[in-house]
């Protein structure tokens, strides 16, 4: 049966390459909130955003559900910062029936950093810069998995 692949982690962790390893092993298909939300022009502050992106995602989630449902893995690649967000998540895919898989990547601080430092010298067409309002944002925002979460969940470090 096909499943959904949910990653989690701070924004310049390797999210986006480890879905395409990923999608590459299960021959699944990546759904990224980040493709979606570079098309188009940004929404001025943070509650502007915040509207947008969670329509993005109610939206790509039911694509998840479809595509799953036809017997292709999904991989769900937009980090999953708050714990609320990932009960939220977990509970629409049990009421699916639809078996979800989650993966938390955790580097350290000064890995995290030299990252950061990569991807602001060479983004890509989907990466945001990460100035220091988006780096405090990530600090503030992501709450990481605590122990009861990734009982069944792959740490990937």
């Amino acid at each position: 049966m096909a499943a959904v692949h949910l990653i989690c982690g701070k924004t310049c962790v390797g999210k986006s390459t480890f879905a395409h390893a990923l999608a590459n092993e299960k021959s699944a298909v990546i759904l990224s909130c980040d493709e979606i939300m570079t098309l188009f022009p940004q929404p001025e502050g943070d509650e502007a955003y915040a509207a947008v992106s969670m329509k993005v995602k109610a939206y790509l989630l039911q694509k998840a559900a479809e595509i799953v449902g036809s017997g292709t893995d999904v991989i769900l690649d937009w980090g999953f910062w708050q714990k609320a967000e990932r009960a939220e998540t977990d509970a629409y895919f049990a009421r699916k029936s639809i078996p979800a898989t989650w993966y938390y990547l955790d580097i350290g601080q000064a890995q995290w950093q030299e990252r950061i430092a990569g991807r602001n010298a060479a983004p890509g067409p989907a990466d945001y810069y990460v100035d220091e309002g988006l780096l405090q944002k990530c600090v503030r925002l992501f709450e990481a998995p605590d122990a009861e979460e990734t009982r069944a969940w792959h740490i990937v470090r």
